[in-house]
């Protein structure tokens, strides 16, 4: 506790405090605190009894100069830092599932199941209506639970990694079964098996926003009544698919299906909320992914320096002799 210090002093233990690599926060009122407001992290001045510089100074005015507002700005914050993760999380599951797909199917086969149109439709719909649908939720009371994340943390965790890994590898295994096993699963043409793998990877990405709401959390479906915007984007986007499937098929390069190809669309999709229940089960280590892998190859390299390369001969003593001469 510092009591009646000066500018100068709360300067220092601002400056100090990120050299330790803290995220310092500053709430302030008078002149004397503006330099310390302005070097935190983030500086909180009072709107009513806070003075001109002390606001100019700060990143964050209260409003009502009332303390238990700094919580709900702290809520908010993190519920957007969160939110930013959540979405991260959801492209980059859509992205490698895509990619993989493609990259298989045209290495095996000469040909891709979902055509450059079909991914700009994907990219469309999961990039604005996704996005909308995942930015509208509200802060939870567990947010505040949580530890504050570090200067250095990355933006993607290994909790973030474990989800999308699981969920991109699920979709690309059944995606490609039905690119080299669903006209004989089905008894359908080609053009019929392609336009259900387009269905089912879009239904994919669709069920998989419920499991990207929560990225531990096992129930997925908590507080889902407090965001109807997320329900109707989910119902908006489902209807957008089938007006694509079954009226676009020119624009598309889609067939129409029929109700049983529809329903295995959908349980393909359905499956991913198992899946996400029993990898979240699944621990994962603090330390972040990229560190770890560093540190590993780190202790490879100075264990292969210890031993002498196998070309290399020991310097027998007339050997030094000869250098010598």
């Amino acid at each position: 506790v510092m009591a009646r210090s000066s500018p100068l002093y709360k300067l220092l233990m601002v400056q100090c405090l990120k050299q330790k690599g803290h995220v310092v926060a500053v709430t302030g009122d008078g002149t004397n605190d503006a330099p310390a407001l302005k070097e935190a992290d983030v500086g909180l001045s009072m709107g009513i009894q806070g003075t001109e510089v002390a606001k100019e100074s700060s990143d964050i005015v209260i409003l009502d100069d009332n303390f238990n507002t700094v919580v709900t700005v702290l809520s908010w914050g993190r519920c957007v830092y969160n939110n930013i993760q959540k979405f991260i999380q959801f492209q980059l599951t859509v992205n490698v599932a895509a990619l993989v797909i493609n990259f298989i199917a045209a290495v095996s086969a000469g040909e891709v199941p979902l055509t450059a149109v079909q991914l700009l439709w994907v990219n469309l719909i999961m990039d604005t209506l996704g996005a909308l649908a995942l930015a509208t939720e509200r802060p939870t009371k567990e947010l505040l639970d949580k530890p504050p994340v570090g200067r250095t943390a990355p933006l993607i965790t290994n909790i973030m990694w474990r989800n999308l890994l699981s969920q991109a590898l699920y979709q690309i295994a059944v995606l490609l079964t039905l690119q080299f096993k669903g006209e004989s699963i089905f008894n359908v043409t080609k053009e019929v098996k392609d336009t259900l793998i387009f269905n089912a990877f879009v239904l994919c990405q669709v069920f998989n926003e419920f499991n990207s709401r929560k990225l531990e959390t096992m129930n997925i479906f908590e507080d889902l009544h407090r965001n109807p915007l997320f329900i109707g984007i989910i119902g908006f986007t489902i209807i957008l698919q089938a007006v694509m499937v079954e009226f676009l098929r020119k624009f598309a390069d889609t067939q129409r299906l029929n109700w049983r190809q529809w329903a295995a669309c959908i349980i393909i999709g359905v499956i991913s909320w198992p899946i996400s229940l029993l990898v979240k089960l699944i621990p994962v280590p603090e330390e972040p992914f990229f560190t770890s892998l560093a540190r590993s190859i780190h202790t490879v390299r100075k264990i292969i320096h210890r031993f002498p390369h196998r070309n290399a001969r020991l310097v027998t003593a007339k050997d030094a002799e000869k250098v010598c001469h």
